[in-house]
């Protein structure tokens, strides 16, 4: 179903956040008492006792230079105005009117957009005053509400249901299987590397709030886009930028601690993650950590070497990352590596295409029979090892599951089976089988002896 569109607006600090976590029914967007948290509009599926919405929190509304961060970020919160079908104008009822509510309302009056003035913090008397003065702004009543203990939402629900009746239009239900399905793409790296530049740069439009400050980037973003297939055709893309992950002692501050966890969190629901580095500094011990932490996750990694064109000595850089990765992420050989730049556009298509490919090996099952002849194969060139004197047999694998490709193999002693032949089966099936350099999970199985009472353990590891 694709579904209306409702924008929060209003001042910083005025509770935007927080009603937007209060409709989607979960905590997505950053919350702090500091206000300018948001800066990037963010979008979430809401539902309102029976009403279905997208609904999008954006970056407190600002009166300051068009060149500085808080003016790029107003220039954000009018594209999501300009494209909601409903502006939800939220003010302080406690703090009452200030001058700056009165300058958003002057420009909400010159849009098209129908906005419903909503008064956040009502609960008990003192906001009374401020819902009075209110009336003064142009809008009507305020819906009169608290965003943090979710009093009012059925007087919301009244309100906007007029405006957003009949705006739904009924979609077939996808899988999200399917090849055709959007890719979930993360995109993941320190701060500065590039990364809402290149989302930027893929949209073909300023979506994302960018500049010379570090940390710009706080929530991570989704925003879905149409790829245009050089091969032809147009393909899905569900983008994530994500804020950047500095090394962990370095991060005190409460709120870039949330933003990173909220990267975590992106990295979770993605299928495929860009781990986007910057050329001009190379690999830092940061970037294998971020590596590390994608494939523990099970998501499949491509690595962009970003501002590529100014890049010096490209040539032994290229091969210096390759080789230091090949060394830091000794659990999966081969991990595809890219050079883009942002700033021009350059190999941005044969980055989107190498996802593509990596979500089909990531996403690939192997049939019974050709597993099973690769087993024997395998198992006939290097047979297991045999620790002291007691042969260790296994008998068959099978695939249980893919998104990572998960394998269980059955046979007796394989709790005494060292790593090593593990990472042989593992390397085995990624060059045989056609998995490259994706996450893949071995689990061993031993049948439980019905002479013994004790049960043997499952054992397995996850290689890569």
């Amino acid at each position: 179903m694709s579904l209306p569109t409702v924008a929060i607006i209003g001042r910083p600090n005025v509770g935007k956040s927080t009603l937007f976590n209060r409709l989607v029914g979960k905590k997505l967007a950053l919350v702090d008492d500091r206000p300018g948290v948001t800066r990037d509009r963010r979008e979430g599926d809401a539902h309102l006792v029976g009403l279905d919405f997208r609904v999008i929190d954006t970056a407190g509304y600002e009166d300051e230079d068009p060149q500085s961060l808080p003016g790029r970020m107003r220039r954000q919160t009018e594209a999501a105005v300009a494209e909601a079908d409903v502006a939800l104008f939220l003010f302080d009822a406690r703090a009452g009117l200030v001058p700056l509510d009165e300058e958003i309302a002057r420009w909400l009056r010159g849009s098209t957009t129908p906005v419903v003035l909503v008064a956040n913090k009502a609960e008990g008397r003192a906001g009374e005053a401020g819902i009075l003065d209110s009336l003064s702004l142009g809008f009507g009543d305020p819906v009169q509400l608290s965003a943090e203990h979710g009093e009012g939402m059925g007087d919301l629900f009244e309100t906007i249901l007029p405006l957003l009746d009949g705006k739904e239009t009924v979609e077939e239900p996808e899988d999200d299987e399917s090849p055709d399905a959007p890719l979930k793409l993360a995109i993941v790296g320190r701060p500065n590397a590039g990364k809402s530049t290149l989302v930027n740069r893929m949209l073909g439009e300023e979506r994302m709030i960018t500049g010379p400050e570090a940390g710009i980037t706080r929530d991570s973003i989704a925003v879905d886009w149409l790829w245009s297939d050089p091969k032809g055709g147009t393909r899905r893309v569900r983008l994530i930028d994500t804020a950047g992950m500095r090394k962990r002692a370095k991060v005190q501050d409460k709120l870039e601690k949330l933003s990173v966890a909220d990267a975590l969190h992106a990295v979770d629901f993605a299928e495929v993650v860009v781990l986007l580095l910057d050329a001009t500094l190379g690999l830092e011990a940061q970037d294998l950590r971020i590596a590390d932490r994608v494939l523990e996750e099970g998501r499949a990694l491509v690595i962009a070497l970003n501002k590529w064109d100014v890049a010096e000595n490209a040539s032994s850089l290229f091969n210096g990352v390759k080789k230091a990765l090949e060394d830091g992420l000794s659990q999966v050989k081969g991990v595809t590596v890219m050079t883009v730049s942002a700033a021009t556009g350059k190999g941005i298509d044969q980055l989107i295409g190498a996802a593509f490919d990596t979500r089909e090996a990531w996403s690939k099952r192997v049939g019974t029979g050709e597993l099973n002849r690769w087993f024997e194969r395998a198992i006939e060139a290097n047979p297991p090892p045999a620790p002291g004197g007691k042969r260790i047999k296994m008998r068959y694998v099978t695939q249980i599951k893919s998104r990572p490709p998960s394998f269980v193999i059955f046979g007796t002693r394989v709790d005494q089976l060292p790593a090593s032949y593990e990472r042989y089966l593992v390397n085995s099936m990624r060059r045989e089988l056609g998995f490259g350099a994706v996450p893949v999970r071995l689990t061993f199985r031993a049948p439980k002896n019905p002479f013994d009472q004790t049960k043997v353990a499952d054992r397995g590891r996850s290689r890569g």
